[in-house]
């Protein structure tokens, strides 16, 4: 059964002539005597070669050796090898080239605590910290092919311990700063981690939140573990294993800020990201140097345009892959970055706004659900404060409503600022689908695909398909996919190649309007099938959110002997909202109205949180799971997981 595609509307922005003249597109564009978007997508899917070149020598990657080959394909569509021969290390890219130029005195990137401290460095400076960090790290025995895992906040060391380990060869470990001992465990245990950077502990919200303990219970779970390198952060009382634990101060302070960057394979392991499954244990995406910092450069380029000099700042914590993307990426291009180790709304709900005024910044990357949240203080605290630096918003995690977004572009940005919308993941080293400066935005939509990737949208036979729901997919390799699942060719082979012969399934059902506008609807097993109708959770998520007194949701499909599945729907309300009889009856109707009769919720249940992943994406697999008494499967990413308590109470 072929189903309409509902979403779509009118043209919300329109690039001027400044921004198609200024862009990084425009300039790529005429260098190669491409005419128009269009045709650079077809040349740039149809040649991956010749574009993968010519994006390499866009960004000035330099090699030590120059590559023989761009790419091998000889091990098929899954398994491509990259830059064939070259030698590099990212850190050459990012850093070392600088020495001695106009660049070496920039700032490379501004950090800001929750308590309104900051601090920043420049290209120099930080090429002089990361010289002593990696310089400690050989002191400890440590070199090339090493697994080194970083669990720490977001402060200016985590980016000197990130570039350190790609230095000397290792291989980064990102964990998000807030887990839990098992997660670590099952991560570190995985890639047999050499060492960990860890700190003693950080503050959110006032509070102190320890790192430390958490970080020696999980070493002793992990029998490769040698070494732990500890920043005093905090300034709590931690125990110190002697033949094991360095405080940062310590260890760095004697070193050399002169060190040999090593000479790496161009596409040898740099970073292993692990991302959640929906069974199993999470899965290990491996990147390379020439793969992962190239991918996240290219896309900040021509998506999010950022030039040399211009200061960007996606919020995000180290162990997401925006944290190295925005690092990685920053670098690359000469820009400059932020990073927060705090709340978005804490002290007050105007401290994102502040922060844009404070530090001047060109390009605001957020989450729908942080907007949702900004949205219910009202425009006073985005009136208070200076934005007329903003070139751009960047916006991840998870799909749109239109409200918020509308919110956004309009309240914040004035109906002139561009919202760059940006859906890809982990395993891509960023975007399959993105926003850009040349072409036009609706509401929750994406321009187009990122140049070089072949994405399309599927039926369930494999053909493509236009104004309907189904499979995003992409049909040639990318310099920035992964090279598989570290240790479990298997799974990564089983997860994103099994499906259609030579063919990526990504795992989200997406739709493509009539004017050629992208649309990603949330993850496949998220999709819920009513009544012989597919639909999006976001389509009923939308119509709830449209009302005053919910500030989010987030809609399931649960088992029904005759449609083979109804609606069940969790509201979190807007704070001085009573989650009154009177209120479900009025949510359950607007669905009903605006979706149809057989789509009425059989419950809406009022909770005060959602489960939500580090990167503010809700985990609805986690929600349906909770609500039916199912196994949970991996949630050791949630960062609120008393939320599941309270969805299995919500009944």
């Amino acid at each position: 059964m072929k189903e309409s595609f509902k979403f779509g509307g009118e043209i919300a922005w329109r690039p001027t002539p400044e921004y198609v003249q200024e862009a990084n597109l425009t300039q790529f564009m005429r260098l190669h005597r491409i005419g128009s978007f269009s045709e650079l997508m077809k040349r740039s899917t149809n040649d991956i070669a010749w574009f993968t070149d010519a994006v390499l020598k866009y960004l000035d990657i330099r090699f030590y050796e120059p590559y023989e080959q761009v790419v091998d394909l000889s091990r098929g569509m899954a398994w491509p090898r990259w830059c064939i021969g070259g030698k590099m290390n990212v850190v050459h890219n990012c850093l070392d080239k600088y020495m001695g130029t106009s660049v070496e005195k920039r700032d490379a990137f501004i950090w800001e605590g929750e308590d309104g401290e900051t601090r920043s460095m420049t290209y120099g400076e930080l090429f002089r910290e990361v010289n002593k960090a990696a310089n400690a790290l050989r002191f400890l025995g440590l070199g090339s092919g090493d697994p080194v895992g970083i669990f720490m906040p977001m402060v200016p060391e985590i980016v000197v311990a990130l570039l350190a380990i790609a230095k000397i060869g290792g291989i980064i470990l990102p964990l998000f700063s807030g887990f839990g001992v098992n997660a670590i465990v099952n991560r570190l245990a995985d890639a047999e981690a050499k060492a960990l950077f860890t700190a003693d502990g950080f503050f959110r919200r006032g509070q102190l939140v320890t790192m430390k303990p958490i970080a020696d219970e999980a070493a002793e779970q992990i029998p490769t573990l040698e070494h732990m390198i500890v920043l005093n952060r905090a300034k709590t009382s931690v125990h110190m294993r002697e033949d094991r634990d360095y405080w940062w101060e310590d260890i760095t302070s004697g070193q050399s800020d002169s060190a040999p960057t090593e000479i790496m394979g161009a596409d040898d392991p740099l970073m292993i990201i692990y991302t959640s499954g929906t069974t199993g244990l999470a899965k290990g995406a491996v990147h390379t140097h020439c793969g992962f910092p190239v991918k996240a450069a290219q896309d900040m380029a021509f998506g999010t345009d950022l030039h040399p000099g211009q200061i960007i700042y996606w919020m995000t914590d180290m162990g997401w892959m925006m944290g190295p993307w925005l690092v990685f990426g920053t670098l690359i291009l000469s820009g400059t970055f932020v990073i927060f180790d705090g709340a978005p709304n804490y002290p007050g709900p105007g401290r994102v706004w502040e922060q844009v005024a404070k530090h001047k910044i060109t390009m605001l990357g957020v989450s729908p659900t942080l907007i949702r949240l900004l949205m219910t203080y009202g425009e006073a605290p985005v009136r208070k404060h200076d934005l007329s630096s903003l070139r751009f918003f960047g916006s991840t995690g998870e799909p749109w409503n239109p409200a918020p977004w509308m919110w956004l572009f309009e309240k914040v940005g004035k109906g002139t600022v561009p919202i760059i919308n940006y859906s890809g993941g982990t395993e891509i080293s960023g975007g399959i689908v993105m926003g850009n400066p040349l072409l036009p935005l609706k509401a929750c939509a994406f321009s187009a695909p990122c140049p070089g990737i072949a994405a399309d949208v599927f039926d369930e036979d494999g053909t493509p398909v236009r104004d309907q729901v189904g499979e995003l997919v992409i049909k040639a390799p990318w310099i920035g996919m992964t090279r598989g699942f570290w240790r479990d060719p298997e799974r990564y082979e089983k997860t994103y190649w099994s499906r259609w012969p030579n063919v990526w399934v990504h795992g989200d059902f997406a739709a493509i309007d009539s004017d050629g506008l992208w649309y990603i609807l949330g993850r496949s097993d998220d999709i819920i099938k009513i009544a012989g109708k597919r639909f999006g959770p976001a389509e009923a998520e939308s119509v709830l959110v449209s009302h005053p007194a919910v500030a989010e949701a987030a809609a399931i499909g649960v088992p029904h002997e005759v449609k083979l599945n109804e609606l069940v729907v969790f509201c979190v309300l807007v704070p001085g909202n009573d989650s009154s009889e009177s209120l479900r009856e009025e949510l359950k109707r607007m669905v009903t109205t605006a979706m149809g009769r057989p789509l009425t919720p059989r419950a809406v249940l009022f909770v005060s949180d959602l489960p939500k992943t580090r990167n503010a994406k809700v985990m609805r697999r986690t929600i349906r799971a909770a609500y039916l008494g199912e196994d949970l499967g991996d949630t050791s990413s949630l960062v609120n997981p008393e939320a599941v308590e309270e969805i299995r109470r919500a009944k």
